[in-house]
């Protein structure tokens, strides 16, 4: 089976989301374990990275009231890899609250690094609650965006 960066990164989420034990502080260990679990050492590192890369932007990405207000364009990559329902999907998280805008450039951001070819909605609510989860102070989000990705994920028509 080929696993992907996602792959990896919603294993070690799954894995610690729910329990009271703390991720490895030491990644050598982090990656016995991963390795254990049967990923391949190049995914690993790379999920490795990508995890240091969301702790990295949170700090960098202040902006101030105007941008908070205004609209997000995309550049040509972003707009080739994240098609309409994509950007339509970040746009709903952000108009019901979920996301602020700050927090929309690190899920933009998190999603491009993840280098797949296709990226779709459901691996846009995961790297959401990834993001979410990272963040101190955004349990309120976290539970309403959880909500809406295991709800949407019951097949129960209303």
């Amino acid at each position: 089976m080929k696993e992907n960066v996602l792959d990896v990164l919603m294993y070690l989420f799954e894995t610690y989301v729910d329990t009271e034990e703390e991720p490895e502080a030491d990644q050598n260990e982090l990656r016995i374990e991963l390795s254990k679990a049967g990923f391949a050492d190049v995914e690993i590192d790379r999920a490795l990275d990508w995890l240091d890369g969301l702790t990295e932007h949170q700090d960098s990405l202040a902006l101030s009231a105007q941008t908070a207000h205004g609209t997000r364009i995309y550049n040509a990559f972003e707009f080739e890899r994240l098609d309409a329902s994509c950007r339509g999907f970040i746009l709903y998280l952000e108009q019901i609250g979920i996301l602020s805008p700050p927090q929309r450039e690190i899920l933009v951001d998190r999603l491009l690094a993840l280098e797949t070819p296709d990226i779709d909605v459901e691996q846009i609510k995961w790297v959401v609650l990834m993001v979410l989860f990272s963040q101190p102070g955004q349990e309120v989000a976290y539970a309403r965006m959880e909500d809406l990705v295991f709800e949407e994920n019951t097949g129960l028509v209303h």
